[in-house]
């Protein structure tokens, strides 16, 4: 294993395109700075132009680079479910690429799988982490699914075994006074509301000791 990500990491660094493992379902990934290698995953999944991709990170600190601002909100999900599959949308800081961002939010997540995680932090830069999936078909959780979509079209498909997750993040929207959610995920609704009704609760500020 140590090998296959080696050899991703690599590839990413030399603007290739991976499927790798993650804790929701397999993901196409590419070094997100790299414009040429996020347009290939464009092309590799047949995903309109006017939809960014998720990046993946694999820390707080990361998000500087990305997020131009990170609310009492944001900080006390990410203390609930970071690690993990939620990915947030974020005011985006105003220098990051058009091809990453044309509007005023950047969807992030911190994903719990020790390979994706290595991947990222080989890298150095923030991952492209959208399902390695053609749009509008099933999320693959193995790699045999991924070799039937994409054999042939991407340099490497790391082998970590049969997804945990099942099915992809739930993605919310925190750039604003409440969480508006974009697509239930792993993180089920409820799981969302019930944390925003304890964040109500609570002195907000005093969860903010991680960002």
């Amino acid at each position: 294993m140590q090998r296959q990500i080696e050899g991703g990491i690599e590839i990413l660094k030399n603007g290739g395109v991976i499927a790798f493992p993650t804790d929701t379902v397999y993901g196409l990934g590419a070094d997100a700075f790299n414009a040429g290698a996020v347009d290939r995953i464009y092309d590799i999944k047949g995903r309109p132009r006017d939809r960014r991709f998720p990046l993946l990170i694999a820390d707080m600190e990361s998000l500087a680079v990305l997020a131009g601002g990170f609310s009492s909100l944001a900080c006390f999900l990410a203390a609930r479910f970071w690690p993990g599959g939620l990915t947030m949308v974020l005011p985006a800081v105003a220098s990051l690429p058009v091809h990453l961002s044309t509007g005023p939010g950047i969807a992030v997540r911190i994903p719990h799988h020790s390979v994706c995680l290595a991947l990222i932090r080989g890298l150095g830069n923030p991952v492209i982490g959208t399902s390695a999936n053609p749009s509008g078909h099933r999320p693959a959780l193995t790699t045999a699914e991924v070799r039937q979509h994409f054999a042939g079209k991407v340099e490497c498909i790391i082998d970590g075994g049969r997804c945990p997750g099942g099915t992809e993040s739930t993605v919310v929207d925190v750039t604003g006074r409440s969480p508006v959610i974009l697509r239930e995920g792993i993180i089920p609704t409820h799981e969302i509301e019930r944390a925003y009704g304890e964040y109500l609760e609570v002195d907000n500020e005093a969860h903010c000791h991680r960002c």
